[in-house]
């Protein structure tokens, strides 16, 4: 024990490991541990990237609705347009047919008699 002991305080007395003790302690908190880190950078700016693609899909989102805003203002067949295509809405002679794309079985041997499949 007392031969550790000494090999330890021999080795402290240079003066090269304190100083090298105190550049890895810093360099651990600056890197690692410290609120301001390199590793919260990092994670700061992968978000700041996120947030940036974010911002180009709205406005990109926000040019489309301007531009479908400036199309009703100025052409009112625009107006009945859209109120065909998302809500269905039809003229009093005409027939609307809305398509599917269920899969769905065509074979009637494998349904039963309440009409599930088998």
């Amino acid at each position: 024990m007392k031969k550790a002991k000494d090999i330890i305080l021999k080795v402290w007395r240079n003066l090269y490991v304190k100083y090298a003790l105190v550049v890895v302690i810093g360099v651990l908190f600056v890197g690692v541990l410290d609120d301001n880190s390199v590793w919260a950078h990092m994670r700061n700016k992968q978000r700041i990237n996120e947030l940036e693609e974010e911002i180009e899909k709205y406005d990109a989102d926000y040019k489309r609705d301007q531009a479908q805003i400036r199309e009703l203002d100025r052409n009112p067949k625009a107006m009945e347009k859209i109120a065909r295509e998302r809500y269905f809405m039809k003229a009093d002679d005409e027939d609307i047919f809305v398509l599917s794309d269920d899969n769905r079985q065509t074979d009637p041997k494998q349904q039963t008699e309440d009409g599930t499949a088998q």
